[in-house]
């Protein structure tokens, strides 16, 4: 299809000022619309069939689909228009209006702990060129040509993470990042932030050798860590569940729209 073989549409897509956006959606909606597919693959709701994509793409994002491997064959073209069209762009900006508005909220002590804590992976950098080079999470995850993907230093940042992420800076909030890539992916990760306008964070936690544990366990256990070191956590935003979930959360959390892979 034509859109798996190129990500420029929605690499020029979130550039656009706000009345080009609307265009590209008012094309591209006719062509979500009129796909209306019904799930044929992807755990019990494709083995029920009937369940519309759109249906799904909401389960998910409700957290009610859970522990999914794929997303169902014949939503690839839902999601690649999702994905690419000014849908995404436009979910996005709500969740990120409603993490400013919160921030206009905060009562800073201003002492230097106070910090937000950012996922990396389809929640700064969007690894959105990849996966449309591989169905838009519809084929089983590759770790070997991700991570081969990861080492290029190329995925672009997400223009509506970044308004938060400055905003946060002209405060006085630090920004951390806690991510599940691992501490060999320390310096690429590093080069791609900073060569997409990344800067002044307070700290990149990645993930050990020989941690077995679920991303829940593994996130939730270094934001103790974070607590427990003195730091308030004013803030977490992340696109997966087990980027929010477990306890110390955060005073507030936020989930961005990601309905190309569950990792639980």
């Amino acid at each position: 299809m034509a859109l798996v073989g190129s990500c420029s549409a929605w690499e020029l897509n979130i550039q656009m000022p706000t009345k080009r956006l609307q265009a590209m959606d008012e094309a591209v909606a006719p062509l979500i619309h009129a796909l209306r597919p019904l799930v044929g693959s992807g755990g019990e709701l494709g083995s029920r069939g009937g369940v519309a994509c759109d249906s799904w793409v909401l389960g998910v994002e409700a957290h009610n689909v859970r522990d999914w491997k794929t997303v169902p064959a014949k939503c690839e073209g839902y999601v690649g228009h999702y994905m690419l069209g000014s849908h995404f762009r436009r979910d996005s900006k709500v969740v990120i209006d409603e993490a400013l508005a919160y921030v206009e909220t905060l009562k800073l002590a201003g002492n230097g702990k106070e910090i937000w804590v950012f996922d990396i992976d389809e929640t700064t950098l969007s690894n959105l060129p990849y996966y449309a080079k591989h169905g838009f999470g519809t084929t089983p995850f590759n770790a070997t040509s991700f991570n081969a993907y990861v080492l290029e230093g190329s995925a672009p940042v997400l223009p509506e993470t970044k308004r938060l992420y400055d905003k946060l800076l002209s405060i006085g909030v630090k920004p951390l990042f806690l991510t599940g890539r691992t501490e060999d992916q320390r310096a690429i990760t590093v080069a791609n932030l900073r060569s997409q306008g990344i800067y002044g964070w307070k700290d990149l936690l990645l993930k050990q050798p020989g941690f077995k544990g679920s991303a829940v366990a593994y996130k939730s256990g270094e934001r103790q860590k974070l607590q427990d070191a003195g730091y308030v956590i004013v803030g977490n935003i992340g696109d997966q569940w087990s980027d929010i979930l477990g306890a110390p959360e955060g005073a507030r959390t936020f989930k961005l729209p990601d309905p190309m892979y569950y990792i639980g």
